[in-house]
């Protein structure tokens, strides 16, 4: 490694070899090939004057790309497709003069980024369905287990471990459906000449409308699309790049609301990430586990999550048919949005393969609080039992202060219960109270919720998907 030079810290440090190879040069450039024989072939069938021995001579050096060779005619002339274009040729000889036959740079292009784009979401489907099944798992197995709700960071009504995860397995589940309806909308950008409007593949064909109609069917069949744009520019609309750079926008809130929400509960100590045997927690204080997963997963949702402004500048700047400034900013955004997201989501399937619940400290934490949240149960079943609800309200509402002051002023437990039960006005119930602080008496139908919302609502994208679910999470740091 050349440390006297910037390295990107989201190939060295974050997303996998996997996300990384996707967006490579090799894989880029070896689509440029595939793209320039499906070209080649269809102008064939169709009757052009090109050989099966040129198409041979290509097919033998698709996956051999003479990098050296691209890169000192490039310095020549500026230009990355005619450098390959050049390159290529000087291998196949005898097909130099067809190649690119026609077209014009956006033809490998934008038909490769498209590709490029289309492969890199699926791998993001995977991960974010990995995620989801080890979610839901954990909903299931927690779905009874009674935990303090919080409104505004403050104790609320109860709700369970369980139900909590189904509120960042929704998330996902939204971002499901939205990642899949981008799915069903790639499409190519097809046969379209400079501007858009096949001129030269109009005249290649001397005029004939139909043969080229059935180019661009013929090349689209070979990449394996079934649609291309129907009308472009010089490019595809760079508003897919914008509905692209949304959805990873749109994961990384969740990821980042989810890795949140745990390193709050880390603070608590009622649950916690996984820490490994030699994992250092901090330089110079031996004994924390700080939440870095978590921590990491914030910090790099928060770059995913400010890209679609970018993206949208880009979208409405295109000018007419075209302008360039898209082209140096998207091979930073487009590409580096998708290594962070996967970073993202190789923390997050990471964390949720091994969550740890401490359920006795979530105990402790509901019978500090529980007392407070009890009172209007234990009003209502004094009033049956024949007392006056109003001086009863006026009774426990002294009795919270003379508590809340023991435990903010004082430091002392939470004695409210206890001063409750020794209060003559409620010595008709008191031996009913101990029953009525039952935290289960608190969680309504969360069980039920997160046992439905799983079943009814996750495991059917999970059975549709079954063979996206055996990934492991790997990381680097």
């Amino acid at each position: 490694m050349d440390t006297s030079i910037y390295e990107n810290p989201l190939i060295t440090r974050y997303a996998s070899r996997e996300m990384a190879e996707i967006f490579s040069d090799d894989y880029r450039f070896r689509l440029w090939r595939r793209l320039w024989i499906a070209l080649a072939e269809s102008e064939k069938e169709l009757g052009l004057n090109i050989t099966d021995r040129q198409i041979a001579e290509m097919k033998k050096y698709k996956d051999d790309i003479n990098y050296s060779v691209a890169a000192a005619r490039e310095k020549e002339v500026r230009h990355d497709v005619m450098a390959h274009v050049f390159a290529f040729g000087q291998q196949a000889k005898s097909a130099m003069p067809i190649i690119h036959l026609g077209a014009t740079s956006c033809y490998v292009t934008d038909n490769a980024e498209v590709i490029i784009l289309d492969n890199a979401l699926k791998l993001i489907k995977s991960k974010l369905l990995c995620v989801a099944d080890r979610l839901s798992k954990f909903a299931l197995k927690y779905k009874n287990l009674p935990t303090l709700g919080f409104t505004h960071l403050q104790p609320a009504q109860l709700t369970t471990v369980g139900k909590r995860a189904c509120l960042w397995l929704q998330d996902l589940m939204m971002d499901y459906e939205n990642l899949e309806h981008l799915l069903t909308t790639v499409r190519l950008r097809g046969v379209k000449g400079t501007t858009g409007t096949q001129a030269s593949f109009l005249s290649l064909f001397d005029g004939d409308d139909e043969k080229v109609k059935k180019l661009e069917k013929l090349v689209q069949d070979k990449l394996g699309y079934k649609n291309s744009y129907k009308v472009t520019g010089q490019t595809y609309p760079r508003k897919f790049d914008y509905n692209v750079i949304s959805v990873l926008s749109q994961i990384a809130q969740s990821a980042s609301k989810f890795a949140n929400d745990l390193r709050i509960l880390q603070n608590m100590k009622e649950m916690e990430e996984p820490f490994e045997k030699g994992q250092i927690g901090s330089s110079a204080m031996a004994y924390k586990r700080n939440p870095m997963r978590s921590e990491r997963i914030c910090s790099l949702a928060r770059f995913v999550i400010s890209l679609p402004a970018n993206e949208a500048v880009t979208s409405s700047t295109q000018w007419l048919e075209r302008t360039l400034d898209d082209s140096a900013n998207k091979r930073i955004t487009l590409a580096q949005g998708f290594l962070a997201l996967d970073g993202v989501l190789n923390l997050y399937m990471n964390i949720t393969e091994n969550m740890v619940v401490y359920e006795k400290v979530i105990a402790k934490h509901i019978a500090a609080e529980l007392p407070f949240m009890a009172t209007e149960v234990i009003l209502m079943e004094c009033v049956k039992a024949g007392g006056d609800r109003q001086e009863l309200h006026g009774i426990i509402r002294d009795l919270s202060m003379e508590s809340a002051k023991q435990v903010k002023v004082e430091g002392k437990d939470n004695d409210l219960i206890a001063r409750i039960k020794k209060h003559k006005a409620f010595a008709a119930i008191a031996d009913k109270i101990d029953g009525i602080l039952d935290p289960v008496n608190f969680i309504g139908r969360a069980p039920k919720q997160a046992e439905e919302f799983v079943e009814n609502e996750v495991m059917p994208v999970l059975r549709k998907n079954g063979d996206l679910l055996n990934r492991t999470a790997q990381i680097n740091v």
